[in-house]
């Protein structure tokens, strides 16, 4: 039985493929896109060769611990590898691609001799809706997904964008694997500055037992160690933060995204659905961004929302996920959401409707 054709047939062609893209539409990289990658390489590698220094040196010539030296090489060297597999994973695996599911793709005659105005039409008002299209990528946008302009392409909940990583996005597929990453390299930083730091604090108390260029070494580990430490800290803290609170970084620090959320406003207000920033008054902006830090759509608990990012459902499972990474839970597309965001946003847009009429 053959496909009824539409009443209505619009002249819709998408946008035409660039030709500096692949064949996904993802434009091709270039050697300058790998330099901070390359950097970030070379900073990881370049503390080694003074911490061999310092460990033979320390614990071999000075203190004749062999025990001590070979633990401490082996914990170095245990972080460095944990934190280059999750650098691996992060450059190699996709964040979430936007791709249709096997069982939404048919095959048949019929299907492939429909046009992209029967695909629109046939779409669902919730597809078609501006919150979940993307009108760069000329696809429907799954929830939480953003689309990069640096990539070219919709990510599925995706985090930030990322250069060092080969310039590219931090996603649903990557995102485990990146705090892996960033966790590893804290720890590392803080081991290195507490391992230098007491070998250099020894050379200071007894200056006649070791040489003239190992303390220099050790003050060299210990300063990088502590501002490394300090640096990658402070993002790891931020990011267990809004992995307890279920957020991504765009979600965060873009309070306006909630207003893809918001129910119905009101004809006589003229604004969008969902309204767009640029529509709404200063008043209405500031009990948006008011709004956005209590409004947390998809915080369903601490240990639900850790759980959620790195695919932990049995006791002692979040160790596992610690120690090796691991990706996250579910398909990327849909995800379980706060109880009481619906009433919090009908709230707002409550306030939104009212902001305006004491001006």
């Amino acid at each position: 039985m053959s496909r009824p054709r539409p009443l209505v047939s619009l002249d819709l062609e998408p946008p035409k493929p660039d030709p500096g893209a692949d064949e996904h539409g993802t434009p091709r990289k270039t050697w300058y896109h790998y330099l901070p990658l390359g950097f970030l390489i070379v900073l990881m590698l370049a503390p080694h060769p003074s911490l061999l220094i310092v460990l033979v040196n320390h614990y071999l010539r000075t203190l004749h611990n062999p025990i001590a030296f070979c633990v401490h090489l082996f914990i170095i060297y245990t972080l460095t590898f944990l934190a280059f597999s999750s650098l691996i994973v992060c450059v190699a695996r996709d964040p979430g691609p936007i791709s249709p599911d096997s069982s939404e793709t048919e095959t048949d005659d019929e299907n492939e001799d429909m046009g992209l105005t029967e695909a629109l039409l046939a779409m669902g008002d919730e597809d078609m809706s501006p919150a979940r299209w993307c009108r760069k990528c000329w696809a429907s946008r799954p929830e939480r997904a953003h689309h990069c302009n640096t990539c070219g392409r919709c990510v599925l909940k995706m985090d930030h964008h990322c250069p060092w990583l080969g310039s590219k996005c931090v996603g649903h597929r990557t995102y485990p694997a990146f705090v892996h990453f960033i966790c590893c390299v804290t720890i590392f930083s803080a081991y290195v500055a507490w391992v230098s730091g007491s070998a250099f604090w020894y050379a200071v108390k007894n200056p006649y037992e070791v040489d003239q260029v190992t303390p220099v070494h050790e003050l060299f580990l210990l300063m990088a160690g502590v501002v490394f430490t300090l640096v990658m800290g402070s993002f790891l803290i931020y990011h267990l933060y809004l992995i307890s609170t279920n957020q991504t970084t765009l979600e965060n620090l873009s309070p306006f995204i909630i207003l893809r959320h918001l129910p119905p406003l009101p004809a006589h207000l003229r604004l969008s659905d969902p309204p767009l920033e640029h529509e709404l008054s200063y008043k209405q902006r500031r009990l948006v961004q008011r709004a956005q830090k209590s409004v947390r759509m998809y915080d369903v608990g601490w240990r639900k929302n850790w759980g959620q990012v790195f695919g932990w459902t049995r006791r002692w499972g979040l160790l596992y996920r610690i120690l090796v990474g691991g990706g996250g839970k579910g398909d990327g597309r849909s995800f379980p959401r706060n109880p009481r965001a619906g009433e919090m946003l009908s709230r707002l847009a409550a306030a939104l409707v009212t902001a305006d009429k004491d001006a």
